[in-house]
């Protein structure tokens, strides 16, 4: 495979929760020169790329006009993308989110880039659903764009169903770097609590009050304890949610036996994952559309780890999670489910092992970032080609 140069696009490089990210472009570097183009950086001591451009910190006024445009709800300014095109050579823009795909729409045909979009959640659920703008937004992405990435197969019906032509979809899984998750399978001692990790942000859709709620029924038969990872962003939304996981709290008397960390690095994440027997994640669709779309990376990167998961059958978990097979699933929103299947596992820890092992090998086939880097580089290649 010849090596090319290739533009992705995120508008912040790089969000603390978008660690899947950074593994993908990493993944690609064997197969191409990555230029990452982005309005602004974050993050960059833990995120870092050879080739960053970022209108803030190259052209602050335009930087500064281009907030502006912003708030006014006008289109944005993706003239950097061009330039970058024009420099290095690139025939090929990769956007993430399918807002932003929309939004560089504009830049790809200005420098006759070849364009790809990967959605991931909140751009297939959440817009279309609040602001029917986007719907007919959606019909011109989808009439101009090359190529369409979904997690896997229900977030790829989902784009279909938004007006996608099939043949412009394809599924293409995140990947982990293997190496960071050592498989070391969990055991439960006889007398010694279940330590239960929940991680994610205080969002609706991730589904923390069901967890706190089956915990809270379920500390009466089984000895816990909880750690929470994860808090609030400034949204009201994520606001809201926040009362609601303190009111669960207060509930069921959990503080006792519960640890609050907030936000932390991924590194220090993937540190308490190895101090915790199970993994609860039981993501729903929210209130206001907000779904997974495909499955939360956490969920992978734990099942590598060799922890038992027990999630939901919402969007595609099922796609790494395989009923009773590599984890177990519940319906969404039903925290009795949840602690059924709980009970489950703190009774019979034998049965932990068989699980993880095909949860891990599961992984390696399908989720391994070296893998998915030189799948997604082929892919790649045959549009260019």
């Amino acid at each position: 495979m010849t090596r090319f140069p290739i533009i992705h696009f995120s508008s912040t490089w790089l969000e603390q929760t978008q660690t899947w990210l950074y593994s993908q472009a990493r993944a690609l570097e064997p197969y191409s020169d990555v230029h990452i183009v982005c309005d602004q950086p974050s993050n960059l001591d833990q995120f870092p790329m050879q080739n960053i451009s970022s209108l803030q910190m190259e052209d602050p006024l335009r930087y500064g006009f281009a907030k502006v445009r912003e708030k006014l709800r006008l289109p944005r300014d993706r003239s950097l993308i061009c330039r970058v095109a024009k420099q290095s050579g690139s025939r090929l823009l990769h956007s993430h989110f399918g807002n932003v795909g929309w939004e560089n729409l504009s830049a790809a045909r200005h420098a006759s880039l070849q364009h790809v979009v990967t959605f991931y959640g909140y751009d297939l659920g959440f817009l279309p659903k609040n602001n029917q703008a986007w719907q007919s937004r959606y019909r011109n992405l989808f009439a101009e764009v090359d190529l369409i990435l979904c997690e896997g197969p229900h977030m790829a019906k989902g784009v279909v169903a938004l007006g996608c032509p099939k043949e412009k979809v394809s599924v293409h899984h995140l990947g982990i770097e293997l190496s960071r998750f050592p498989f070391k399978p969990r055991e439960l001692a006889i007398g010694e609590p279940l330590r239960v990790l929940i991680a994610a942000t205080f969002r609706e859709k991730k589904g923390v009050p069901f967890a706190l709620e089956a915990l809270g029924k379920l500390q009466k038969d089984v000895l816990l304890e909880i750690t929470l990872i994860g808090d609030a962003t400034r949204q009201p939304r994520d606001q809201e949610e926040r009362r609601a996981i303190d009111e669960i709290v207060e509930r069921y008397d959990l503080e006792p036996i519960l640890r609050r960390l907030g936000f932390v690095t991924h590194e220090k994440m993937i540190e308490e994952a190895y101090k915790h027997h199970v993994f609860l994640s039981p993501s729903v669709t929210a209130s206001d559309g907000d779904t997974e779309g495909g499955t939360p990376v956490g969920i992978i990167e734990m099942a590598a780890t060799g922890m038992p998961i027990v999630s939901t059958t919402h969007c595609d978990i099922p796609e790494v999670i395989k009923e009773n097979q590599t984890g177990l699933l519940a319906p969404e929103r039903d925290s009795k489910a949840l602690v059924d299947l709980l009970k489950q596992l703190a009774s019979d820890p034998s049965r932990w092992l068989p699980m993880v092992t095909a949860g891990r090998a599961h992984v390696e086939a399908e989720y391994d970032a070296a893998k998915q880097g030189e799948r997604l580089a082929s892919l790649y290649w045959a549009l260019l080609a």
